[in-house]
């Protein structure tokens, strides 16, 4: 049985879509009816699955648009989870916060878990699973939440949602913390990038399919999908050796991951569709900008060119 079949799931290619264009950013201004439609005329002819982040005024965008244009996606639609712990060990220093923040941050994360249970009732059509938080646990993280924190969100969307549940996260905690997340979710979501972890290309397949099977192995029975997988295509030299990364290596890595996948029958949300100007730092080759096979301004990278017509 496959990953698909395992979560009700049509067989089909599965990308991560965040929309926000130039001088746009979560919290806003947001991307306009017609920019969510010019985007998923683009993703069409090569995904059938979208992975969102957040029930904000984006991914509610993207339902009634795929709604109302008879699209066909189906959407795996997240709830963001803000930090409810201090994480003093956030490379980057930005995982401590004050009590009075902390304590917003938990009654915001509970009703946003309330708005991904409303949203999933209100389009069971599109909406084909929920994820409630994304990298909360890792040693890293800016935005930490406790993983008993965590287990009582799957319960709670489990309740209310008839859709599977996840929590998405890098493939080192499944190892390590959340055994009881494991047992809790319908499906295991795993991050891998090998170039963050300074694997050269020709290590990276091999590097991720060890991740892969590494959790797979610990959980047998138990579904795992990789709902983020990708490349960069430059780096100013932050955590990612500029010379790992170009349009080049990334359509080897993507044609490579998709080829295994495929085969596999593994579920797989490449990262990311579109480049995000407004990630990470204010240099222009901060590497968290360029993940997308498309560029900011809607043109394909060299992985998508021979497909595109372009």
């Amino acid at each position: 049985m496959t990953t698909f079949e395992q979560l009700g799931m049509e067989a089909g290619r599965a990308v991560c879509y965040s929309g926000f264009r130039e001088g746009q950013q979560p919290g806003g201004p947001y991307p306009t009816y017609e920019q969510v439609v010019e985007d998923l005329h683009l993703m069409r002819p090569h995904w059938k699955h979208l992975r969102m982040y957040d029930c904000d005024e984006h991914a509610i965008m993207v339902l009634k648009a795929i709604r109302q244009e008879k699209l066909g996606f189906t959407v795996m639609l997240g709830a963001y989870i803000e930090a409810e712990m201090n994480n003093f060990n956030c490379p980057w220093g930005g995982g401590v916060y004050s009590e009075e923040q902390l304590d917003i941050n938990v009654a915001l994360n509970k009703s946003k878990m309330e708005k991904l249970i409303a949203l999933a009732n209100e389009y069971p059509d599109i909406v084909s699973s929920l994820s409630v938080g994304n990298e909360a646990c890792v040693e890293w993280t800016d935005h930490y939440v406790h993983e008993n924190s965590v287990l009582a969100y799957v319960k709670q969307v489990q309740a209310g949602a008839k859709q599977p549940v996840t929590f998405c996260e890098n493939y080192v905690p499944w190892h390590m913390k959340l055994q009881k997340l494991a047992e809790a979710v319908d499906f295991i979501s795993i991050h891998t990038y090998p170039v963050w972890e300074y694997k050269h290309i020709d290590e990276a397949l091999d590097y991720t399919r060890d991740n892969y099977y590494s959790v797979a192995a610990k959980y047998p029975g138990k579904p795992v999908v990789i709902t983020e997988a990708g490349w960069a295509t430059n780096s100013n030299g932050r955590g990612i050796n500029p010379g790992n990364v170009n349009e080049t290596y990334q359509k080897i890595y993507f044609e490579k991951l998709m080829t295994w996948t495929d085969t596999e029958g593994i579920l797989t949300f490449f990262f990311e569709a579109f480049d995000e100007s407004w990630k990470g730092s204010p240099e222009p080759l901060e590497p968290e900008k360029h993940w997308g096979l498309f560029k900011i301004d809607r043109t394909p990278k060299l992985a998508l060119q021979h497909l595109s017509g372009y």
